[in-house]
């Protein structure tokens, strides 16, 4: 089982009145959820980004709820503080250039040591978009074709430099980008950094997945919808010559826990009472890949031992290859996952019990990529 945690910044479901809630914006936030993950041997963490911060009615929410930091910055941080956790951090491909992306990621896998990840989201928004000069909204199909061609041109960079090390000029041309120049970087510790997809269920968002990702993260809800999106992945790795273990899926979830199930209920409805802006958490959902407990992701409520339990059947079915938690309080919102349920997963022998290797792809069970030249 993998598993991973989200960082939710703008999209935050943090309980505003709650004292367990903190700031999303000091470095000790990053640093404790960071801390916690790598405790629990988590995969990665996984920062989201916005462009523009929150409105509710006519008024913009504090920044502390609504704003955040640009993620690169922050995992870089992070690299010093962790030694194994994987980074991930989202970056649009609407109005990056792929030289920017790769060279930005290649830089925190060679700081890391192999432990980077880019969350390629295939989107735009229309307000978001007026923060850049080009503008220029791109409706969806357009945005993961834009997106899946940026992701081959990285690719494309981070391959200019032979294994030995030795630079070659690189050209791309297509019909979003036309580039050639030379990549600053050697080949990353992992030869390229993990990349992300993440999708609601559209089959643009899976045929850009199946063609260009290593992990699926995802909103479907196990372990029915996952059934199904694990057979129609199949046949559409297949025609790009990929095999199904080549593509990680990890949904979503949140997590209540109590001693008791009826304890763990009670939780779940008062987090859904207490939770901020509730109504503008729902309109913001229908555009972004954040999770709140009145969504339609999965949710696991329950004792810790129900939880793992869950969990574990889910996988075991193969409705899923992991999860991707996202906690209602940030930054201490996992501490009791890692504390109560962690050590139940590793006594079932779904989870590991240490780190095996160094880079992230090794903790995905992915294969290093082929230098193609």
């Amino acid at each position: 089982m993998h598993l991973a945690v989200l960082f939710p910044g703008a999209r935050g479901t943090s309980v505003r009145d709650d004292p367990g809630a903190g700031s999303q914006i000091e470095f000790a936030a990053f640093e404790h959820l960071a801390r916690t993950a790598e405790r629990g041997l988590f995969d990665f963490l996984l920062l989201a980004d916005e462009l523009r911060p929150r409105e509710h009615g006519d008024h913009v929410h504090d920044p502390d709820a609504a704003g955040g930091p640009e993620p690169m910055t922050v995992l870089n941080a992070l690299s010093t503080v962790t030694r194994h956790l994987g980074l991930a951090a989202e970056a649009g491909t609407s109005h990056t250039e792929p030289f920017e992306i790769a060279r930005g990621f290649a830089t925190l896998d060679h700081l890391s040591g192999g432990r980077a990840a880019w969350s390629a989201v295939a989107s735009s928004d229309a307000a978001g978009d007026q923060n850049f000069r080009r503008g220029g909204h791109l409706e969806r199909p357009e945005h993961y074709v834009r997106a899946a061609e940026s992701v081959a041109a990285a690719r494309q960079l981070w391959d200019s430099w032979t294994p030995d090390g030795t630079p070659r000029p690189f050209a791309h041309r297509g019909r979003y980008f036309d580039i050639a120049g030379e990549f600053t970087l050697p080949r990353s510790p992992q030869g390229h950094p993990v990349v992300m997809a993440r999708t609601g269920g559209t089959d643009e968002g899976r045929e850009f997945a199946a063609s260009s990702a290593d992990v699926l993260l995802t909103r479907h809800r196990p372990p029915d919808a996952g059934g199904a999106l694990r057979t129609d992945l199949g046949r559409r790795l297949a025609r790009y010559g990929r095999d199904p273990d080549d593509l990680k899926v990890m949904p979503a979830a949140t997590v209540v826990l109590g001693d008791t199930a009826a304890e763990a209920h009670e939780r779940s409805a008062e987090i859904r009472r207490r939770q901020v802006s509730p109504r503008a958490a729902l309109r913001t959902l229908e555009r972004v890949w954040s999770v709140d407990l009145t969504s339609a992701r999965h949710s696991f409520v329950g004792t810790p031992g129900e939880v793992a339990a869950g969990m574990e059947s889910l996988v075991a079915r193969g409705a899923a290859d992991g999860f991707v938690l996202v906690p209602h309080l940030v930054p201490g919102g996992l501490d009791e996952f890692v504390d109560r349920v962690v050590p139940l997963l590793r006594e079932r022998g779904a989870f590991r019990t240490a780190y095996e290797g160094a880079t992230l792809r090794s903790h995905l069970g992915l294969d290093a990529p082929v230098w193609k030249g």
